[in-house]
C-alpha cells in the first residue's frame, strides 16, 4: 500500500466496526458459537428507515452472521444495525455467531474450521485488503458482488480508494460497513494535567514522536504511573505497526508491504529498537488483558496512554464519557501526524451458502445508509459511504471524517489491509518470540523471512 490521499466518488467518509449481534425481531439466536449476547433485541422497529436498502427478498429462514464484535460500543453498534435489518426484512431470523477475541484472532480460527467442513455462515466479517483477497478470494470461497454494487448504486457513494482493496481482477468481493483509524493515542486530559503539569501547560504532554514519548514515559513511570496500557499479543502487533509507521514514515512503511522496501535495512533495525524501548513502559500484566481492559486502565487513572483503533472511542462513549466535554482526548500515534492508518470492516457472500437470499438481504443492509448510520456512531467508526449523516457523529468521529479526507493513507497490518493471513501469522509468531526474549536482531531476521515466505520480497 503506498501512501496517498483518498479520492472519492462522492463525499469521502469512512468507517469501521460493528459489535456483538442479536437476533431479528421476535426470534432468539440459535447455534451461536459465541453465545447469546446480553441485551439481544427481542423486537425491531416498525416501518422502513430512511435510506433503506433496495429490494426485499421474500424468502425467510435463518441468517447466520459471523463476527468478533463482543465488547462495549461494538456490541451496541451491531445491535443497532440488526434492528435496521429486522425492520426491513422481518421474514428472516438473524443468528448471532460472534466469537470473542480482539481483532478476530479467535473468530478466524473458528471460521477456518467451519470452512474446511463446508459449513459457512451466511456472511462473515472480514477486513478489507489482503486478509480477504489474499485468503478467502485466493481460496475461491467468495462470490463476486459486482451485481449488488450496481443494483444498490454503491459505486457512487463508496470511496474510490477503497474499491481496489476489496477487488481482484475487476471483481468486488465484500461490502465495507465502515472505516477505522488504527494509529490513535488515547488519554484523559485531566490526568495528564495532574501528572505532567508543566509539559501539559506547554501543550507537550501528548508526544508527537516516539523519542518524545520515551522522555515523557520516564517521567510518568517515576511518578508511579504506567505510561502505556497494552493488552494481549494482537495489541502488541497493533503497537508495532504504529511504531514502524511513526519511525519510517508513510512511504517507507508502505514499501515494506509492496516489495519495494527492505526489512533488513538499518532504518527498520532502528524502528524495532524503538519498539523494544516502548515495550519497557507498558503494563506487566498486558498478556492477560483484552484491548478494552487496557483502555479501562486509562479511564481508571492507572495508565496515561493507550494506542488503539478508534473502536476505543466507542468503548469510552459506552462508559458515558463525552469527547465534547473533554472526558477523553486523542491524537495521532507518535510520529504519524498527517497519516491515517486505516482498516475497513466488510461482509462477504460465501460460495455455497445455505440461505443465499438471506445473506444478500444482510449485505444490502450492511451497505445501506440507514445501516451504516445506525452502526457507526455507536461503534466508534465512520461510514464507508460518503453520504453519511454527519450530524449523527460526535466530535471525535467528525475529526476522523476530516482526517480521512485530507491525510495520507497507510494500511494496517494487524487489521488485514497490507498482509495476507499467512504472512501476518508468521509475523505474529516472530513477535511472540520477541516479546519473550527481546532479541531485536532475531526478530528482524524473522521479519525478513516472513516477507520472503509471503512472496513479497522475492526470496
Amino acid at each position: 500500500m503506498s501512501s496517498r490521499k483518498p479520492t472519492l466518488l462522492g463525499w469521502l467518509v469512512p468507517v469501521l466496526a460493528l459489535a456483538i449481534a442479536a437476533c431479528g425481531p421476535g426470534a432468539a439466536p440459535t447455534g451461536s458459537p459465541g453465545g447469546t449476547p446480553a441485551g439481544t433485541p427481542t423486537g425491531g422497529p416498525t416501518g422502513t428507515p430512511a435510506g433503506s436498502p433496495t429490494g426485499s427478498p421474500s424468502a425467510g429462514g435463518q441468517v447466520e452472521i459471523f463476527s468478533w464484535w463482543t465488547a462495549g460500543g461494538e456490541a451496541d453498534g451491531l445491535e443497532a444495525m440488526y434492528e435496521v435489518f429486522g425492520a426491513e426484512y422481518p421474514q428472516y431470523e438473524l443468528v448471532n455467531a460472534a466469537v470473542a477475541g480482539g481483532a478476530g484472532t479467535n473468530a478466524r480460527a473458528v471460521l477456518a474450521t467451519r470452512l474446511q467442513q463446508n459449513d459457512p455462515p451466511e456472511s462473515w466479517q472480514g477486513h478489507a485488503g489482503q486478509e480477504l483477497i489474499g485468503t478467502y478470494v485466493a481460496a475461491d470461497q467468495l462470490e463476486p458482488l459486482n451485481f449488488l454494487f450496481e443494483e444498490e448504486g454503491w459505486l457512487d457513494v463508496m470511496p474510490e480508494s477503497l474499491i481496489p482493496q476489496i477487488s481482484l481482477d475487476d471483481n468486488i468481493y465484500s461490502v465495507p460497513v465502515n472505516i477505522h483509524r488504527a494509529n490513535v493515542m488515547w488519554f484523559i486530559p485531566d490526568k495528564l494535567a495532574e501528572w505532567l503539569p508543566a509539559t501539559y501547560a506547554a501543550g507537550a504532554a501528548v508526544p508527537s514522536n516516539w523519542q518524545d514519548f520515551l522522555e515523557i514515559a520516564a517521567t510518568l513511570q517515576g511518578a508511579g504511573v504506567t505510561p502505556l496500557a497494552m493488552g494481549e499479543q494482537w495489541t502488541s502487533m497493533h503497537l508495532l505497526e504504529t511504531v514502524l509507521l511513526g519511525e519510517l514514515g508513510a512511504d517507507a512503511y508502505a514499501a515494506l508491504w509492496d516489495g519495494s522496501g527492505d526489512w533488513s535495512s538499518p532504518d527498520v533495525t532502528s524502528a524495532l529498537e524503538t519498539f523494544s524501548q516502548v515495550l519497557e513502559y507498558t503494563n506487566d500484566d498486558s498478556s492477560t488483558l483484552s484491548w478494552d481492559a487496557a483502555a479501562q486502565l486509562v479511564i481508571d487513572g492507572e495508565a496515561a496512554f493507550t494506542i488503539m483503533g478508534d473502536w476505543a472511542e466507542g468503548f469510552f462513549v459506552s462508559k458515558e464519557m463525552s469527547p465534547e466535554d473533554g472526558d477523553f482526548g486523542w491524537a495521532a500515534a507518535p510520529g504519524s501526524g498527517g497519516v491515517f492508518q486505516w482498516l475497513s470492516d466488510s461482509f462477504v457472500l460465501p460460495k455455497g451458502v445455505g440461505n443465499r437470499e438471506g445473506a444478500l438481504a444482510w449485505l444490502r443492509v450492511a451497505g445501506s445508509k440507514a445501516g451504516q448510520d445506525a452502526f457507526n456512531p455507536v461503534k466508534g467508526s465512520i461510514p464507508a459511504r460518503g453520504d453519511g449523516d454527519r450530524s449523527l457523529y460526535d466530535a471525535y468521529l467528525q475529526s476522523a471524517m476530516d482526517d480521512w479526507a485530507s491525510n495520507d493513507l497507510a494500511g494496517s497490518l494487524t487489521h488485514g489491509v497490507v498482509a495476507s493471513d499467512a504472512w501476518k501469522a508468521e509475523i505474529d509468531t516472530a513477535l511472540g518470540l520477541f516479546l519473550a526474549d527481546n532479541d531485536v536482531a532475531a526478530f528482524q531476521t524473522a521479519l525478513v523471512g516472513a516477507c520472503d515466505s509471503a512472496g513479497a520480497c522475492g526470496g
